[in-house]
């Protein structure tokens, strides 16, 4: 069974946009969709390594910054034509609190 950590209200991350939390091993972008669900994947961009979280979320897709990469926020695979995917983690809400694994903050470690 996962833990999971609280990261902030719901409210504390604008609809069609994200908030950004910090890891050992890398930053987490955390989505709001329109309909207030939620997701989680890493903040970095395979094509040139550019910030999903300053991205432009779609429905539930986020399209990167730099590039326009268009990537799905549930399986993080990129859409279209572009080949690549970005790591997911589990994400959910509770009592108005957003809720992130702990899986995503121990990954890499020793």
């Amino acid at each position: 069974m996962s833990r999971f950590i609280d990261i902030a209200a719901l409210d504390d991350i604008p609809r069609q946009g994200a908030r950004v939390v910090k890891t050992p091993t890398g930053c987490v972008a955390v989505f709001r969709t329109a309909d207030d669900q939620v997701f989680a994947m890493d903040d970095r961009c395979p094509h040139k390594g550019g910030p999903l979280s300053e991205g432009i979320v779609h429905g539930t897709h986020v399209t990167c910054p730099l590039h326009g990469w268009v990537f799905d926020l549930a399986t993080g695979l990129a859409q279209g034509a572009d080949s690549g995917s970005v790591a997911t983690h589990e994400a959910r809400i509770e009592g108005g609190r957003v809720l992130l694994s702990v899986a995503c903050l121990q990954r890499g470690a020793a």
